[in-house]
């Protein structure tokens, strides 16, 4: 994989210029993601992911603030081609069963 530093300590881009938590293959986005959804502290991120750093989660979240809109659309692109992928594929052989069944 090649990586390009950034002038976030912990934060590196990957050949397609995806921010990563430097040492790891976390992307930024993913950790972002976990934040949004649970709106959990960065302390509550290193007890839910305890191979990162609280340095490497700040850096993280700076990285973050100072490129939200492109993150946050990163982040809507994502749930989007999920939705799609979702509805291509269409309700899976056990929901059927068990819709069938009256259990769900």
């Amino acid at each position: 994989m090649n990586l390009t530093t950034t002038e976030y300590k912990h934060i590196q881009l990957d050949e397609r210029n995806v921010p990563i938590i430097a040492r790891t293959t976390m992307k930024v986005v993913e950790l972002i993601t976990s934040v949004k959804a649970y709106h959990w502290t960065p302390q509550e991120l290193h007890e839910n992911y305890p191979h990162l750093s609280l340095s490497q989660i700040h850096s993280a979240l700076a990285y973050y603030w100072d490129h939200q809109e492109e993150i946050d659309a990163d982040m809507e692109r994502r749930e989007q081609y999920s939705e799609r992928l979702q509805n291509e594929a269409g309700e899976s052989p056990l929901s059927k069963k068990l819709r069938a069944q009256g259990l769900i």
